[in-house]
């Protein structure tokens, strides 16, 4: 199975608590105004990777995980082998989605997806409710739900 993947940043601090490895994969159709990663928008960017070639970054770095974008749950079969398989390695993972938490009850493809994840950071950035002091969220409407 593979993944279609902008970015993977390794070692840190934004995107969840501890060291992480950040993956950012492509494609959003929420398009936030004020969206600090427009670029993420579009479904082709990057590049197509394997979950086995991610898997060998996430084991030769040795930290919890974190899921941005774009937005992962557009790609929620990737997500749900991706997560399962970094949970394999005692790692948790964390998920960043312009889907709020009801959105995703009420697709069993996407509450599917997050089975073994360990929380998420819901809703999408709403550029008035921009708040800078908040940890691991960009704008106050957003919630991180612990699963």
């Amino acid at each position: 199975m593979t993944i279609r993947v902008l970015d993977i940043i390794r070692g840190t601090t934004v995107d969840g608590p501890g060291f992480r490895t950040s993956i950012y994969l492509a494609g959003c159709a929420h398009h936030c105004p004020g969206c600090h990663n427009t670029q993420s928008w579009d479904f082709e960017a990057g590049q197509e990777m394997s979950i086995d070639e991610i898997m060998e970054i996430v084991k030769e770095e040795e930290f919890d995980v974190t899921l941005s974008g774009g937005d992962p749950m557009y790609q929620p079969n990737a997500v749900a082998e991706l997560a399962a398989r970094i949970r394999e390695l005692g790692h948790t993972v964390w998920v960043y989605t312009g889907f709020t938490w009801e959105q995703i009850q009420d697709d069993p493809r996407l509450i599917d997806a997050l089975k073994d994840v360990e929380a998420i950071v819901e809703g999408p950035f709403i550029e008035s409710k921009k708040d800078p002091d908040l940890l691991f969220r960009g704008s106050s409407n957003q919630r991180i739900i612990y699963l």
